[in-house]
C-alpha cells in the first residue's frame, strides 16, 4: 500500500509540474511558432517551367512527409502550365491541318483546268 501510494503521489508531482511548465512558462514557455519552410528550389515565375526546373524542385521534410500546401501548389502550376501548352499544341496542330487543307485545294483547283485543257 505505501508503494501505490507513493505512485500516485509522484505521478501528480510529475503532471503538476509538466502543467506548470506549460501553462505557466510566461515569455520562457513554449518555443514560438517556426514560419514554414519554403520550397529550396521554387519553379520560376518569370519564364515557364522546363524539364531540369521540376528535377531540381524539392520539398522540405515534416514530421508526416511534405507540406502538402507545398506540393499542391506546385502540382497545380504545373498543371496549368501543361494545360496551356495542350491548348497550344492543338491551336497549331488545327492551323496546320488547315494550312494543308489549304494547300491541297489549291494543287487540286490547280490541276483541274489544266487536265481539262488537256482534255479538249
Amino acid at each position: 500500500m505505501v508503494m501505490f501510494l507513493f505512485l500516485v503521489i509522484a505521478l501528480a508531482v510529475v503532471v503538476a509540474a509538466v502543467t506548470l511548465a506549460v501553462v505557466g512558462g510566461g515569455d520562457s514557455g513554449p518555443l514560438p511558432e517556426a514560419p514554414p519552410e519554403r520550397v529550396r528550389d521554387s519553379l520560376p515565375p518569370d519564364r515557364p517551367v522546363g524539364r531540369g526546373d521540376v528535377e531540381r524542385l524539392r520539398f522540405p521534410l515534416v514530421v508526416r512527409g511534405y507540406r502538402m500546401a507545398e506540393v499542391d501548389d506546385a502540382l497545380g502550376r504545373l498543371g496549368a502550365e501543361l494545360a496551356e501548352r495542350d491548348a497550344r499544341i492543338a491551336d497549331l496542330e488545327s492551323a496546320l491541318a488547315g494550312a494543308r487543307a489549304a494547300a491541297s485545294h489549291q494543287h487540286v483547283v490547280m490541276d483541274k483546268p489544266a487536265r481539262q485543257e488537256e482534255q479538249q
